[in-house]
């Protein structure tokens, strides 16, 4: 969960195009509504619309080529994933962001995902081990790239860093685990670009991806473990040093 240097962009207009960021999004988008909520998703994580503002439906329906209806079921559906809070007769605005939020955030993912790693462990097959291979070959050269330009290469890495937390715990067989995991991710995420802003690259991103994978190929649950959640720890570190949050 390491913070490579990224710039948060100003609002840009919005076209329809289907993300990489999130699991769903290989497939294109199914409605407007759909639409609409990835994009308004992907620019509260990465902090074009910053906590706690005002998202004022006359406006952003413009920006997100969308009717009035559509962006208000698309910003029901965020309230649902948290990253939006509904006020009552005034609209909807970015949901807050905390020191005390991210600790909660990371001490319950954590737990979520150290528990799907070491299910996948016990029971993962040789197709499980394929795809672990697989994201670390391509998480490794993204971060061959990191060294050299963390801004340009941040958005690839953020892709092939979530994939690579998903091939870990991708033979674990609880829905529940796998869908409340992919909540926190993605509120993850929203602070990871937060303390990305001014953070340097870590000289141990790889290092620490490394001694994950091992670990998992070595099928030593408890090392792997261990390193996962220290792992996970890392935004938390980050953002209390720099400071950005009270």
């Amino acid at each position: 969960m390491d913070s490579p240097l990224v710039k948060v962009g100003a609002p840009r207009t919005i076209t329809f195009e289907a993300r990489e960021n999130d699991r769903e999004e290989a497939e294109p988008p199914r409605s407007l509504i759909e639409s609409a909520y990835r994009q308004l998703r992907q620019d509260i994580i990465e902090g074009r619309h910053p906590p706690g503002e005002k998202l004022r439906v006359q406006h952003l329906k413009d920006s997100y080529q969308v009717s009035a209806g559509t962006l208000r079921e698309a910003l029901a559906l965020l309230v649902s994933d948290s990253l939006v809070v509904p006020q009552a007769q005034r609209g909807f605005r970015v949901a807050p962001m905390s020191l005390i939020d991210i600790e909660d955030l990371t001490r319950t993912r954590t737990v979520l995902e150290c528990e799907a790693m070491r299910e996948s462990i016990r029971h993962g097959d040789e197709e499980w081990e394929a795809r672990v291979v697989g994201a670390y070959h391509k998480l490794s050269r993204a971060e061959e790239r990191l060294a050299h330009d963390p801004a340009g290469v941040f958005d690839e890495w953020e892709v092939r860093n979530q994939a690579f937390h998903d091939a870990l715990t991708s033979a674990c067989q609880s829905r529940w685990i796998k869908r409340f995991q992919a909540v926190l991710y993605q509120q993850a995420h929203r602070y990871r670009r937060l303390s990305a802003v001014t953070a340097k690259v870590p000289a141990n991103v790889h290092e620490e991806h490394r001694a994950i994978f091992e670990a998992a190929m070595a099928r030593d649950i408890d090392a792997a473990d261990r390193m996962l959640a220290q792992h996970i720890q890392f935004a938390v570190s980050a953002i209390k040093s720099q400071g950005v949050l009270k």
